[in-house]
C-alpha cells in the first residue's frame, strides 16, 4: 500500500511538471510519462522510492553516486529535471554557519582536503582537461572556441591583466598542474614560482620544468600559502581557482599575506568562485553537503563584495573586476562531455563511484553557473607605491590587444 502511494506521488509530481521522463522500477514496473522521454530514471530499490517523496538535489546526487538511482539521457536534461523535481530554493542564507568553519582551514585540514580533491590521479584529470591541464574557468572569445584554445586565452588574459614584463618575479598561489607559470615563463620571460598542496601536481610540474628546460626560470614548491617566505618579494601574484579553499574566516590572513609578499607597485590577480547572495556561503537543497562529503571538503564561498572589502582592508587597491560566470558554465560542460567520452577509461582509473561523483558534480556546477546560483570573478588589485601612484596603463587596451 505505502509503496503504491509513494509511486503515485512521484508520478503525480512528474506529470505536474510535464517532465519528459520514463521511470523504471527494480521490479520491472515501468511508467511512460511522455511520448518522447529524453531522460530515463531507474529506481533500483524500495528505499529510493520513499526518498523521492521529498527529494533534494543533494539527495539525488548521493543516490546516483551510491547507485540507488540510475539516469540515462543527456546530462543537461537530467540536471534540469532534478531541479524541477525538487521544487526548492537553492541559494540559501547560511550566515550563522561562518563562526563554526574556522577549524576547516587549519594547515593540516587544508592539506588533507586538497589531497582528497587533487590527488585522485593525474591520468584521470588528463582525460578531460585541456592539453595544459588547466583546472579553472576558461575564457571563450567565440562560442565555438575549443577548450584548449579557451584555456590558452584565459592564461593570456591573466598575464595581460597583470601586465607581466620580462624578469618579473611572479608567484602563482595554487599553481595546479603548472599551466600559468609555464605559460608566463615561456611567453613573457618572467621568473615564476608556483606553490601547491597536491603531491601529484607538484611532481607533474617538476617534470614539466625539466622537460621544457625551464630550471633557471620556474620553480615549484609543495607549500601552504601561509608558509611562503617573506624575504623574497614578488612583482606580480596570481591566485587562480584556489581562493575557494581559503574560507571566510581566513580572508584577512590571506590578503594580509599577499600584501606582505607583493612589492610596492605590484599587482595581484584573484580569480575565484563566489556565492550569489551577500549572506550565502553555500548552496541549498543539500548541494553543499554533497560537495563537502564527496568533492571539496572544507570548500567555502563568499560574495564578491566581501572579497573586495577584505582585499581593500589589507592595503590592496581594487583596479579591475570581471565576472566570468557564463565562461565557467561553458567550461564545465566541456569537461562533462570529455569525461563522458572517456567514461570507460575513467572508471578503470578511479572506479565507478568516483566517476559518478565527478560527472554529477561538474554537470550540477555547470547548471548552477547557468542559473546564477553562484558566480566567479577575476579581481585585479594593486599595492600602491609610497606616493600613492600605481605603474599601470591608463586603459585596458593592453588586455584586449590580441
Amino acid at each position: 500500500m505505502l509503496q503504491s502511494q509513494r509511486l503515485k506521488m512521484l508520478e503525480g509530481r512528474l506529470r505536474q511538471h510535464c517532465l519528459p521522463v520514463a521511470v523504471e522500477l527494480w521490479n520491472g514496473t515501468a511508467l511512460r510519462l511522455s511520448d518522447q522521454p529524453s531522460v530515463t530514471l531507474k529506481i533500483n530499490n524500495l528505499q529510493e522510492l520513499f526518498n523521492l517523496a521529498k527529494p533534494s538535489l543533494g539527495k539525488l546526487a548521493r543516490s546516483y553516486v551510491k547507485r540507488g538511482l540510475d539516469f540515462s539521457g543527456p546530462m543537461r536534461d537530467i540536471i534540469g529535471m532534478g531541479e524541477r523535481l525538487c521544487e526548492k530554493d537553492v541559494v540559501v542564507n547560511k550566515k550563522g554557519h561562518r563562526a563554526l568553519s574556522w577549524w576547516k582551514h587549519s594547515k593540516p585540514a587544508d592539506g588533507k582536503n586538497i589531497s582528497h580533491h587533487y590527488d585522485v590521479s593525474n591520468d584521470f584529470y588528463a582525460l578531460w582537461l585541456d592539453a595544459r591541464r588547466v583546472y579553472s574557468c576558461a575564457y571563450f572569445k567565440q562560442t565555438d572556441d575549443t577548450l584548449d584554445r579557451a584555456q590558452e586565452q584565459k592564461l593570456e588574459h591573466i598575464c595581460q591583466k597583470l601586465n607581466l614584463q620580462p624578469n618579473d618575479d611572479f608567484l602563482d598561489i595554487g599553481c595546479g598542474w603548472g599551466g600559468l607559470i609555464l605559460w608566463a615563463a615561456e611567453q613573457y620571460g618572467v621568473r615564476a614560482t608556483g606553490i601547491t598542496l597536491s603531491q601529484n601536481q607538484h611532481d607533474y610540474v617538476q617534470a614539466q620544468i625539466q622537460a621544457r628546460g625551464l630550471q633557471d626560470r620556474v620553480t615549484v614548491h609543495l607549500m601552504d600559502y601561509r608558509d611562503v617566505p617573506e624575504d623574497q618579494l614578488f612583482d606580480k601574484i596570481a591566485s587562480v581557482g584556489m581562493f575557494e579553499h581559503v574560507g571566510h574566516h581566513n580572508l584577512p590572513k590571506y590578503f594580509a599575506k599577499i600584501y606582505r609578499l607583493l612589492k610596492p607597485g605590484g599587482l595581484v590577480m584573484n580569480h575565484g568562485i563566489t556565492s550569489a547572495g551577500l549572506d550565502t556561503v553555500g548552496l541549498g537543497s543539500g548541494i553543499s553537503d554533497f560537495i563537502e562529503e564527496y568533492v571539496f571538503p572544507g570548500g567555502e564561498l563568499v560574495h564578491v563584495s566581501h572579497v573586495i572589502e577584505s582585499l581593500s582592508t589589507h592595503g590592496l587597491e581594487c583596479w579591475d573586476v570581471e565576472c566570468l560566470r557564463p565562461h565557467y558554465a561553458r567550461t564545465l560542460w566541456h569537461w562533462v562531455d570529455r569525461l563522458e567520452a572517456h567514461a570507460e577509461q575513467a572508471k578503470e582509473i578511479v572506479g565507478e563511484e568516483k566517476y559518478r561523483v565527478w560527472q554529477i558534480y561538474m554537470a550540477g556546477s555547470a547548471h548552477a553557473f547557468e542559473r546564477g546560483w553562484m558566480s566567479i570573478f577575476q579581481i585585479l588589485g594593486g599595492k600602491p607605491l609610497p606616493n600613492g601612484t600605481m605603474p599601470y596603463p591608463l586603459t585596458r587596451e593592453q588586455v584586449y590587444q590580441n
